[in-house]
């Protein structure tokens, strides 16, 4: 990713532009097909000496053109470089062809981390975990469709990276303010088609900064899914929970005074750099107004922007799926855990069974919330107290209340959920999309 963002490798993409535009210009009879071959076999680019002529000129397109001229040795071929262009027609160009690139590393990188998502879910899919709301113990769920949730969100993040990376696919040949007066419509049409680009159907200067805005806003939402799971796991790993801990290196130490700590710190890490991702998409908003044809008040924005957010975005997919790949998960803890408040996360159930079995809602209500604050404060079994309560007793026997604390019945949806989330009902099946 930090070879994509490079000088030299933005200077290229900018050279790429410059010889499809002469040698479609070639094919059309326009520029002498020897001078499109010329600037073919002959044009370089050097960042040096780029660089070198911009300290004078203060203009980067001027400068990589002159530098570039250069290079060709030949006056009558070099003449025919940046022929019928605005500076735009190859930054912008340019830009789609480097955020191509950029995106293509970031695809692979969230395939990647669905498929561990999808292994480590698969593993834990009948793990039993209490599941917490507002940080209060709620009802049963297993690890593994904890997991599953991740991976249906990253599936999300995958098909609005996409599309988002498809509006960005877009090359524009049209001019100093848009109307193609130079070169023409069906010529900028045919050197974006050469660039494996499509030709934005109207531009201003510029291609319109709605299209960076949407990329910006998904690589967001994805730095945001990968802080969703490793704010979880940094809530796992806490003392009193344990029930997951991120890897920890043979000789890596937690803090430089407490020797026994083992902190997330790289859960935390993913955590942080999902802030700057978020707040890169606000300053992508911020560029959509220019005034009038174009102004430049974007252009220093998107150096920063776009490098940065990729390359975050591509060291966060990195660093979580490396954290959930070895994550270490103690089942025994969670079922520790769940059993913690003694059978009141079957409350809810409890509450169903009565009222499906005759009790009037209310009634029911008072009854199991009554027990429920007495075996949270006292700490005894909720199931116990329930069992000896004469007003329960009236409408579920002693069959009838073994069913309602059954954890197995709790977790008789998972199979079903995983065939939503995954299209197939154990870990050894192909996928439906794969058959």
């Amino acid at each position: 990713m930090g070879r994509v963002w490079s000088d030299e490798n933005k200077f290229q993409k900018w050279l790429e532009v410059e010889l499809a535009v002469t040698e479609t210009l070639a094919e059309a009879g326009i520029v002498p097909r020897e001078a499109a071959a010329k600037l073919r076999e002959r044009a370089r680019v050097d960042v040096a000496r780029i660089n070198e002529i911009e300290a004078n000129v203060r203009h980067d397109v001027i400068a990589f053109t002159v530098a570039v001229q250069e290079t060709v040795g030949d006056p009558e071929a070099a003449r025919w470089l940046h022929y019928g262009l605005t500076s735009n027609d190859v930054v912008d160009t340019a830009q789609a062809l480097l955020v191509r690139d950029a995106s293509r590393l970031i695809e692979q990188g969230i395939a990647r981390f669905g498929e561990i998502l999808e292994k480590r879910a698969w593993e834990f899919k009948d793990t039993p975990e209490i599941g917490r709301t507002h940080g209060i113990h709620a009802e049963p769920i297993t690890f593994g469709l904890k997991l599953a949730n991740w991976y249906a969100e990253i599936r999300r993040d995958a098909a609005r990276f996409e599309t988002a990376a498809r509006e960005m696919a877009v090359g524009k040949i049209s001019g100093a303010v848009g109307t193609c007066t130079h070169l023409g419509p069906e010529i900028e049409q045919k050197i974006c088609q050469r660039l494996g680009l499509a030709a934005a159907p109207i531009t201003s200067q510029v291609v319109e900064r709605d299209r960076h805005a949407q990329y910006l806003s998904a690589l967001a939402i994805l730095a945001a899914s990968l802080e969703r799971v490793t704010v979880e796991i940094r809530h796992l790993q806490r003392t009193e929970v344990r029930e997951v801990e991120e890897p920890f290196g043979g000789e890596q130490r937690g803090s430089s005074a407490m020797p026994h700590k083992r902190n997330p710190v790289s859960s935390e890490q993913v955590s942080g750099l999902a802030r700057v991702v978020r707040a890169n998409s606000l300053a992508a908003m911020e560029n959509i107004a220019l005034w009038h044809e174009r102004d430049i008040s974007h252009s220093s924005v998107e150096r920063i922007i776009l490098p940065d957010s990729t390359i975050l975005a591509d060291y966060m997919l990195h660093r979580t799926a490396e954290i959930v790949a070895k994550m270490r998960v103690f089942p025994e803890r969670m079922m520790h855990n769940l059993d913690a408040t003694h059978g009141l996360v079957f409350s809810g159930q409890l509450l169903q069974d009565l009222v499906e079995h005759g009790a009037p809602r209310e009634d029911a209500y008072k009854w199991v919330q009554g027990h429920a604050m007495a075996a949270w404060e006292s700490e005894s079994s909720f199931q116990d107290r329930v069992a000896a309560d004469a007003n329960i007793r009236k409408f579920l026997d002693e069959k009838a209340l073994a069913h309602t604390f059954d954890l197995r019945r709790q977790l008789r949806a998972v199979d079903a959920i995983f065939f939503r989330v995954f299209g197939r009902r154990s870990a050894g099946e192909k996928s439906s999309a794969a058959r």
